[in-house]
């Protein structure tokens, strides 16, 4: 039976790595008493698969992870077993049964993410007064950034993976990006273009861009040709 649990990452947690939250949900699952599948071979190991890892120092209340399990009690259950057991900074959202055939991988299915993001400090820009360059840096046909990867950098167009951009009235940016393994852009990416272009007008002294607090939202994954949470991909279980 393929499970996905969602959850959250809050600010008490958002500097630990991903791959110590790979190994406390290990650890969760069976002081939960989750009925979990293991791999076979010399050294058997949980079957469960992460989404799009969250980079350091973000949070989220848009975490997945897919397991398989031998059995289940209903969703409402499970997700209070794992809540009693979950440390603060991380709460189980959703547990929901995937279906048994199709399509259903996390990772190889997400189309795009959701983020909200606030400059810090708050104060930096008065929004009014940036608002128009903002409008103007997403008019553009291109937006051409540097970007490194762990194999290469280079210079990329990165207009087309920006699917929905807005500054808030609150002062933060909502913005929905290309997620994914093959099209993937992080909104630093995004904001950090923006600053030069704040830069390059003389709005912005050179070298005073502000921090940016980063918090996921969401993840989607394309089905039937829509765009779906991935929670929406599996069924409560009653």
């Amino acid at each position: 039976m393929k499970i996905r649990i969602r959850f959250s990452k809050t600010e008490d947690l958002r500097f630990i790595s991903h791959l110590d939250v790979m190994r406390y949900f290990q650890k969760a699952l069976r002081r939960a008493h989750v009925d979990i599948s293991y791999t076979q071979g010399f050294s058997p190991h949980p079957v469960m698969s992460f989404a799009s890892p969250l980079g350091l120092g973000q949070t989220s209340e848009g975490e997945y992870v897919d397991i398989e399990v031998g059995s289940s009690q209903p969703s409402a259950q499970m997700v209070e077993r794992l809540n009693a057991v979950m440390a603060e900074g991380i709460q189980v959202l959703g547990f929901r049964r995937l279906p048994d055939t199709g399509k259903t991988n996390a990772m190889a299915t997400i189309a795009a993410a959701d983020y909200q993001v606030w400059l810090q400090p708050e104060e930096w820009v008065p929004r009014a007064s940036c608002l128009g360059y903002w409008e103007s840096y997403l008019a553009q046909d291109a937006i051409v950034v540097h970007q490194k990867t762990k194999s290469r950098e280079a210079d990329s167009d990165i207009r087309p993976l920006i699917q929905e951009a807005q500054w808030r009235e609150d002062g933060s940016f909502f913005l929905r990006l290309a997620a994914g393994s093959d099209r993937n852009l992080k909104p630093e990416a995004v904001l950090d273009g923006f600053f030069l272009w704040l830069e390059e007008a003389g709005a912005l002294p050179q070298g005073q861009k502000p921090a940016l607090r980063i918090h996921r939202l969401d993840l989607y994954g394309e089905q039937d040709g829509k765009r779906i949470s991935l929670e929406d991909f599996g069924e409560d279980m009653v």
